[in-house]
């Protein structure tokens, strides 16, 4: 790896607001590998990522139909969902085992959760509007700080191309229970200026999102509401950024979802409107040939208002303000230091009692990475003071080594932590408890890559042991679990064989409690043992078929191991029709054999579905 390729690379797909993310070209013009920035917060390429990392390509988007961000993550490795009811309902990602607020998120660099529950609202996020998303498994506290126990994913929004044309980007869909959706946008750049405009909707009658019966009243969503939770989803998309001779840039980039989402809820209430926005900037410049400085700032609103039945109930409003300044040395060739810090605000506003409504945190962070011959090294540290929870020291170390043949192994250690939000510690009514203390975790990972000509495989084995885990007990009461050990192992494997592409994943995991109490050994909550994914792609000319395999065993929803969940497999079909230059007809049968499952105690699944959607990209 060329430390001095990279830190020109750096400047064209910084970690930031706005960021944009660029095929990296080498000095003769032929492409290198797709460059990735959220493993090391540096513009590195995937295979120089010394952890555990997946790219989703607008490409591979488009080649899956999905409808939300969960049908394009789902089955990746160490990735599982649990989701309360059908499109637009309330979503949890766990990855790698960890609780659904120990994977950061980022969209375009800014960090993306409510302040409140600490969650970031995947389900609120635009498919359509996203160019390209990052899954890094593992932690990453000591460059990112809190939350990111499980790992970070950031997704960069669509962006113009320095090709110096105009071009327009149209997509409609329709399909069952009522689903009208569609895009439009306008982009356009050259070597030196980029542009980006979007809009885009999104609507469904939806399901019934909790089982019918009395039993629902006391358990599950506490109401029995035989209804369709309709879903709707307003979205708008702008950035631009403009890049001077000697490498300065200057981009921002700001994205606001707006929806409105009936649940089965009452008298807690049954429908929300919330409004997801991200805004933020940045600016990269070299003071000296070595020294590339980035600046950038951010802020993050959700907002959410509860009716019941269209009478108002509650509202809450949570922002997030945060800066950045990263130094980025090239020490010598494949020899790369960087330096930060970063600052945080938090607040919340809202018509709920809190004790506590405003925190902040500042971070400063070291990062050092060289190549030695075969040996390829990463070392970082961090340094973290919490307004409510003092200070808290990070660090990680990976160490790589190549093999002949594309072969590479790997081995790796990190620590992160997690600080308690304000629904954990004051959320009233007995739901908050002020008593609990930040989460902590140690992780090990070995991993063993190759990649040849059509094919891949990777084997990762990792454990990661957490301190003071904040789960809920029997009477949604938030508490700390002393210790929990989560050991997996990881595989992938893929391959072109006779014009097909296909590709598969393979998830094992012990999430577990191991306090040495009376949930002594139990699986952690809405974790399955076991999840497998694999993706089957062929193109005859203008046609496209394709089939997406998901399996998920049983899982359990509650600590006391009572509620089982059984395990199920779904089976999605596609096909796409290029009838015209740019024009192509597609369409997808999610959920083919109408399987019946779900993966929140009570809460329903979409069964079979269908989708069309006419799509125009020039040049696609």
């Amino acid at each position: 790896m060329n430390r001095t390729l990279v830190a020109t690379a750096i400047a064209v797909a910084i970690l930031g607001p706005g960021a944009r993310i660029v095929q990296a070209q080498q000095t003769d013009g032929a492409p290198m590998d797709p460059v990735i920035v959220t493993a090391t917060r540096t513009a590195i390429t995937v295979d120089d990522a010394l952890s555990s990392v997946s790219v989703v390509t607008r490409a591979d988007i488009e080649r899956l139909q999905p409808t939300s961000l969960m049908d394009v993550l789902t089955g990746l490795p160490g990735v599982t969902f649990a989701q309360s009811g059908g499109t637009g309902e309330q979503t949890s990602l766990f990855l790698r085992g960890t609780n659904s607020s120990h994977t950061l998120l980022l969209v375009d660099g800014v960090r993306v959760g409510t302040v409140s529950a600490g969650l970031a609202a995947f389900e609120q996020i635009p498919v359509e509007q996203i160019e390209r998303i990052e899954v890094v498994r593992g932690p990453r506290s000591s460059l990112y700080g809190a939350d990111a126990i499980g790992g970070v994913i950031q997704i960069f929004t669509r962006h113009g191309q320095a090709d110096g044309k105009l071009t327009p980007s149209l997509s409609l869909t329709a399909g069952s229970r009522g689903t009208v959706g569609g895009q439009v946008g306008l982009s356009g750049g050259d070597r030196h200026a980029w542009y980006n405009l979007s809009l885009g909707g999104q609507y469904t009658r939806g399901i019934n999102a909790c089982r019918d019966g009395a039993g629902t009243v006391f358990a599950g969503c506490f109401a029995n509401e035989p209804d369709k939770d309709a879903y709707r989803n307003y979205n708008a998309l702008a950035n631009a950024g403009y890049r001077w001779d000697d490498g300065t840039e200057l981009a921002g980039t700001w994205l606001r979802s707006r929806n409105y989402v009936e649940f089965d809820g009452a008298p807690y209430g049954n429908q929300a409107l919330n409004v997801q926005q991200v805004a933020g900037a940045h600016l990269t410049f070299r003071p000296l040939s070595f020294w590339q400085v980035t600046v950038s700032a951010g802020q993050n609103l959700d907002k959410a208002t509860t009716y019941n039945d269209g009478v108002y109930l509650r509202y809450s409003d949570s922002r997030r303000n945060q800066a950045s300044w990263q130094n980025d040395l090239s020490l010598a060739d494949n020899q790369l230091l960087t330096l930060g810090t970063d600052y945080q605000q938090e607040h919340l506003a809202s018509d709920t009692g809190y004790l506590a409504s405003t925190r902040q945190d500042t971070g400063v962070f070291a990062q050092y990475q060289g190549t030695f011959g075969r040996h390829e090294l990463q070392l970082s540290a961090r340094h973290d003071h919490n307004g409510q929870f003092g200070n808290h020291d990070t660090g990680a170390a990976a160490w790589g080594y190549r093999l002949d043949h594309g072969l590479r192994l790997s081995a790796s250690y990190g620590s992160a932590f997690h600080a308690p939000t304000f629904n954990d510690l004051y959320y009233p009514y007995g739901s908050g408890n002020p008593d609990l203390k930040p989460e902590t975790s140690r992780s090990a990972e070995l991993g063993v890559t190759q990649q040849g000509e059509g094919w891949n495989w990777a084997l990762n084995a990792y454990q990661t042991r957490i301190s003071q885990l904040i789960a809920l007990d029997s009477n949604y009461f938030p508490l700390n679990i002393s210790h929990a050990r989560i050991r997996g192992i990881e595989g992938q494997l893929g391959a072109t064989l006779a014009g097909w592409r296909w590709q598969g994943y393979l998830t094992w995991q012990q999430p577990r409690n191991d306090d040495g109490g009376a949930n002594d050994g139990h699986w952690l909550p809405r974790r399955p043992e076991r999840t497998a994914r694999i993706d089957l792609d062929r193109r005859f000319g203008d046609f496209t078929a394709g089939a997406t395999w998901n399996v998920a065993g049983a899982r359990y929803d509650n600590v006391a191991n009572t509620q089982r969940l059984g395990g199920y497999a779904t089976v999605d079909l596609r096909a796409g029709y290029a009838f015209a230059p740019g024009w192509e007809l597609e369409g997808r049968l999610a959920n083919a054999f109408d399987r019946r499952y779900e993966t929140v105690y009570y809460f329903n699944q979409p069964g079979r579905s269908w989708y069309l959607t006419l799509r125009y990209r020039p040049g696609g």
